[in-house]
């Protein structure tokens, strides 16, 4: 069991960088165009939401991970924790959209 959870935790971990990059990357196009940019504080602001609750998240994670899934006195408290950062993940994915939906684009750049 103890090795399947933590199986399971590094795969969302995985995930979670890769949005963490995807994240970062949006970040550095919105600031690449400028407050011109017509949601240039809205992205901004969802951007910097998304990327404080995926290291949040990552570091649920690593919590879950470290503790001994057979010890019974346990099993609540990683519940909890299981339960938030999937809570919190839902949130992140929502959050995304939000940020897909205002059109984050790269800016044109003719030479």
């Amino acid at each position: 069991m103890n090795h399947y959870a933590n199986k399971k935790n590094a795969a969302e971990s995985m995930l979670d960088v890769a949005l963490l990059m995807a994240n970062a990357s949006q970040l550095k196009a919105v600031l690449d165009q400028g407050p011109n940019f017509s949601f240039y504080t809205p992205i901004i602001t969802l951007i910097s939401i998304s990327l404080c609750l995926q290291v949040t998240v990552g570091i649920l994670l690593i919590f879950i991970v470290r503790w001994n899934l057979n010890d019974e006195q346990k099993h609540w408290r990683l519940n909890i924790m299981e339960n938030l950062a999937t809570g919190l993940v839902f949130i992140i994915v929502v959050v995304n959209i939000f940020i897909t939906a205002f059109g984050v684009h790269r800016p044109n750049r003719s030479s």
